[in-house]
């Protein structure tokens, strides 16, 4: 009877090719590249039309001031709600513009950024006559091109901080739209890392609307800002 063996021999690990792993690493190097010069491109060609000093921004009719959730983490309230709101308020108060068109996600009845930017700007002094409500500013696509579709205004300028403005006044460009941006105050990376990672992914969504002629989500009746009573 021959002997048991004791022991086994090893299989051999599975060991992934070089040429395997290279290609993996080469295309994670590409879609980095390609997010981060997205981002750049549409930094560059919106730059010269935003800014920050409120005597820089040229006079309009209406501001488009961009949504956002009031609160974070639950109770927590979001600065860059906060903040968009100052900027929009103090451009109203300083007569560069007359109106003020609040656009957000309203989705859900119980979830409903205009109304909440609407009375938070009431808070800070601007008449609720000034102030009208976009219900249906689902992304930024949405926002830009529903100020001129239905809201008839070709010009105006956009209230965000200065990332979001610059894609914002991008794709109101390419649109045919004269949109100009002032900067809200911002947020520090580390108080907020994943929305800044986010305008990477948002800067190559852009560039994919404008090329694919996106529109928005929803339409809705004509709205004259100025005549007719704000909603």
């Amino acid at each position: 009877m021959p002997p048991r063996r004791l022991f086994r021999r090893a299989r051999p690990r599975r060991r992934w090719p070089w040429s395997l792993l290279a290609l993996v690493l080469v295309v994670a190097m590409s879609g980095g590249l390609v997010l981060l010069a997205s981002d750049w491109w549409i930094e560059q060609a919106a730059t010269p039309y935003a800014t920050n000093r409120i005597e820089s921004v040229p006079p309009a009719d209406v501001a488009l001031v961009l949504g956002t959730a009031p609160r974070v983490a639950g109770q927590r309230a979001n600065l860059y709600f906060e903040y968009r709101l100052d900027a929009a308020a103090e451009l109203q108060k300083a007569g560069k513009v007359k109106y003020l068109l609040v656009s957000g996600d309203n989705r859900h009845h119980d979830y409903d950024e205009p109304t909440a930017m609407r009375d938070g700007l009431i808070a800070r002094g601007v008449p609720a006559e000034a102030i009208y409500r976009d219900f249906a500013g689902i992304r930024t696509l949405d926002s830009v091109l529903r100020a001129r579709d239905v809201f008839a205004q070709s010009r105006y300028v956009v209230v965000s901080q200065a990332f979001h403005n610059h894609r914002a006044i991008w794709l109101a460009r390419q649109n045919g739209i004269e949109a100009y941006g002032f900067d809200a105050h911002d947020v520090p990376f580390e108080d907020a890392p994943m929305v800044r990672l986010r305008q990477y992914l948002s800067a190559v969504r852009a560039i994919y609307d404008v090329m694919a002629g996106s529109t928005p989500h929803h339409g809705g009746p004509r709205v004259e800002i100025g005549s007719a009573p704000p909603n």
